[in-house]
C-alpha cells in the first residue's frame, strides 16, 4: 500500500528538553531524534558509532535549523551512562524532559546453538540498559516531580518467532520492566511507557535480513508494508506529549497486523 505523507509538525513538544539514546544511523532512535526536534524540544543525542553520530546531528541541523548536543555512549556501560548524565545536566541544566531509551540488539540464533555470551550480549544491550538508563536519570526526575521516559519494546514480546528467544525476551523484560517502573514512578509525577513496533524500514534493517524474509513479515502485515522509521517515531512523540498525560505503565503496539 501506499505509505502516507511524512507528517506535518503541531509543535507538541515546544520547550521540552529530550535525550535519546542509539541516535544514530537510519533507524527508530534517529527518526525520533529528528521527530522530537521537528515538534519543539531541544536534543541531546548519544550513540557508540561516533562518525554516525556526527553525521545524525547534522543532518537534524539542516531538517530543523537546530543541531542536537552529542555524547558517546555505550549504554552497557555505567561509567558511560552516567558521564552521559553528567553532559545532559550541563546541556539542560537538569534532568531532560523526555528520555527515549532506544538502545537494542537482535540477531537470529536457535537456542541449542546460542553460546552465553550470544544471549548476555542481547540481553544487557536490549534490556539491561533501559534498567541502567532509568536509574541513572529517575531521581533527578523524582526531585523535578516531572517527566517522560519511553523505551523501545517490540511485538516480538508478545509473538514467537523462531531463532529470536534472546531478543524476544529482552523485549518481553523491557515491557515487564516498564509496567513495574511505572508503578514507582507515578506517585512522583513521572510517566513510563514503551512502544511495541513490528517491523520498521530502514537501512540497517535491509543489509542484516533477506529480501524474502522482509517480503514475508511485510505480508503479514495488514496494510502489506513495514512502518516507516518516523511512523514508529510519531507514536513516541504522542507518548512524549501532554497529549497522553494520563497513560503510564503502557506498552503502545505500533503496527498493523491482523489481530
Amino acid at each position: 500500500m501506499t505509505i502516507p505523507p511524512y507528517t506535518t509538525s503541531r509543535n507538541l513538544l515546544a520547550g521540552k528538553t529530550a535525550l535519546i539514546t542509539a541516535a544514530a544511523g537510519t533507524g527508530i532512535g534517529f527518526a525520533a531524534a529528528k521527530r522530537c526536534a521537528e515538534e519543539g524540544a531541544t536534543l541531546l543525542i548519544s550513540d557508540i558509532h561516533e562518525r554516525r553520530l556526527s553525521e545524525a546531528a547534522q543532518a537534524i541541523q539542516e531538517a530543523t535549523g537546530k543541531r542536537p548536543a552529542m555524547q558517546l555512549c555505550d549504554v552497557t556501560k555505567e561509567d558511560q551512562v552516567q558521564a552521559l548524565k553528567a553532559v545532559c545536566l550541563r546541556e539542560f541544566g537538569a534532568a531532560p524532559d523526555i528520555l527515549i531509551n532506544n538502545a537494542g540488539l537482535g540477531g537470529s540464533t536457535a537456542v541449542i546453538e546460542m553460546t552465553d555470551d550470544q544471549w548476555a550480549r542481547v540481553i544487557d544491550v536490549s534490556l539491561t540498559s533501559v534498567f541502567r538508563m532509568c536509574r541513572a536519570f529517575l531521581p533527578a526526575m523524582y526531585e523535578r516531580k516531572t517527566g517522560v521516559i519511553i523505551n523501545n519494546a517490540s511485538v516480538l514480546g508478545w509473538r514467537a518467532q523462531a531463532l529470536q528467544s534472546h531478543y524476544a525476551a529482552a523485549k518481553a523484560g523491557v515491557m515487564a520492566f516498564t509496567r513495574c517502573a511505572a508503578i514507582e514512578a507515578a506517585e512522583h509525577n513521572v510517566r513510563i511507557n514503551a512502544v511495541s513496533p513490528s517491523i520498521a524500514m530502514h537501512a540497517f534493517l535491509a543489509k542484516v535480513t533477506t529480501e524474502e524474509q522482509l517480503a514475508q513479515l511485510s505480508r503479514q502485515e495488514a496494510f502489506g508494508r513495514p512502518a516507516e522509521v518516523w511512523e514508529i517515531a510519531n507514536v513516541m512523540v504522542f507518548l512524549a506529549s501532554e497529549y497522553s498525560s494520563y497513560m503510564t505503565g503502557e506498552v503502545v503496539s505500533v503496527s498493523s497486523q491482523r489481530a
